[in-house]
């Protein structure tokens, strides 16, 4: 057994899964599961009935979303092109890079979800799409394939908290400010009737997750970070 504070102790403290983590992992498919039996349908109602007039000022939020996906793109291509020039990114560029990381990541897992789920829309969008507005149509149709069923989870809840998540613990001061594109999104998904809540609350978790997740693997450690292996 190694001594305590050797690398090989630490991994091992590394590995644990802590009941917060745990409590957090959980919590998800259980507000999800309340949504889909008691919340998704009436307040799919409430935003058709009640902001249906209203429905381009709410859209308009949801196009704050539109830039981040490119930007993570391009940004990462960037961070690539500038490591093969020898730049060796501090704790600000690992932040970035885990910005990027966690955008591209988080679409990627959201596209295969929203295949394998297949939930119908709130509303009728493409293809006269059968929804629960439209036709009283309501469920999940796994594997089904098609525009029509791709509601689950909220794409764009998914890439704006992906970035949000990913500077949660790099930036706590400014966390306020953070939030505030996720509310504004999450506020023009429900007034556009765009998602259900639980595709929005499953959203939510997943850009969380891929945000933490990229966050914690560039986060500082000892020793030199990206440094030049001997040749």
């Amino acid at each position: 057994m190694l001594p305590p504070g050797t690398e090989g102790d630490h991994t091992m403290q590394g590995t644990a899964l802590s009941p917060r983590g745990l409590a957090a992992v959980l919590s998800c498919p259980i507000l999800v599961l309340l949504c889909v039996g008691f919340v998704d349908r009436t307040a799919a109602d409430l935003s058709h009935a009640v902001f249906s007039g209203h429905v381009a000022i709410f859209v308009w939020l949801t196009h704050i979303v539109d830039p981040v996906p490119p930007l993570a793109g391009f940004g990462l291509a960037g961070a690539g092109l500038a490591a093969i020039l020898g730049w060796r990114p501090g704790p600000a560029g690992r932040t970035f890079v885990g910005c990027c990381i966690a955008v591209l990541v988080a679409i990627a897992i959201k596209d295969q979800l929203k295949w394998a789920f297949g939930r119908l829309w709130p509303e009728t969008w493409v293809n006269n799409n059968p929804s629960w507005i439209h036709d009283g149509a309501y469920g999940f149709f796994p594997f089904h394939g098609g525009q029509g069923w791709f509601s689950f989870p909220s794409g764009h809840t998914t890439i704006i908290t992906a970035p949000v998540a990913a500077l949660w613990e790099r930036l706590p001061k400014w966390r306020l400010v953070l939030a505030l594109p996720v509310v504004l999104v999450v506020v023009g998904l429900f007034g556009a009737d765009y998602h259900f809540v639980g595709d929005m609350v499953a959203g939510f978790y997943l850009g969380a997750a891929s945000g933490i997740g990229a966050a914690a693997l560039l986060r500082d450690r000892p020793g030199p970070a990206f440094a030049t292996p001997p040749i």
